[in-house]
């Protein structure tokens, strides 16, 4: 059974309602999120999300190319509920990916931008 209380598409339909704004959440591992990111965790149960990204930031800054910019992409096999966490240079250069064994995300991809330390949805940058 899954922790989230709202349909893909009720989701999906939420986000939409992000296009920027002023509250920013402190994540403890140092990050900020934004409104729509905060949103999306509540509605989704997927704090942990937010969690995996905050813990590469360590292994991410290392890379000069991603100090100040970073495009986080969530994969779902909705079938396995399996996923894949990929954090990328630019779009289709891969720097690392994580493999999640089980997920009840319900979204088959979402993506993220991290930029000046600043997590946010890309119609929120």
């Amino acid at each position: 059974m899954s922790n989230y209380q709202y349909s893909p598409q009720e989701i999906e339909d939420g986000l939409r309602q992000f296009t920027g704004g002023d509250t920013i959440y402190k994540h403890w591992l140092g990050i900020t999120y934004t409104e729509g990111v905060k949103w999306l965790a509540d509605k989704a149960g997927a704090f942990w999300l937010i969690d995996a990204i905050a813990s590469w930031q360590v292994e991410a800054r290392k890379d000069a190319m991603l100090r100040d910019f970073q495009m986080w992409v969530l994969m779902v096999n909705l079938d396995t509920h399996s996923a894949a966490l990929s954090c990328c240079r630019d779009a289709g250069d891969v720097a690392f990916m994580q493999e999640i064994e089980w997920t009840d995300f319900p979204l088959k991809e979402i993506k993220f931008y991290l930029e000046n330390n600043v997590l946010c949805l890309p119609q929120e940058r």
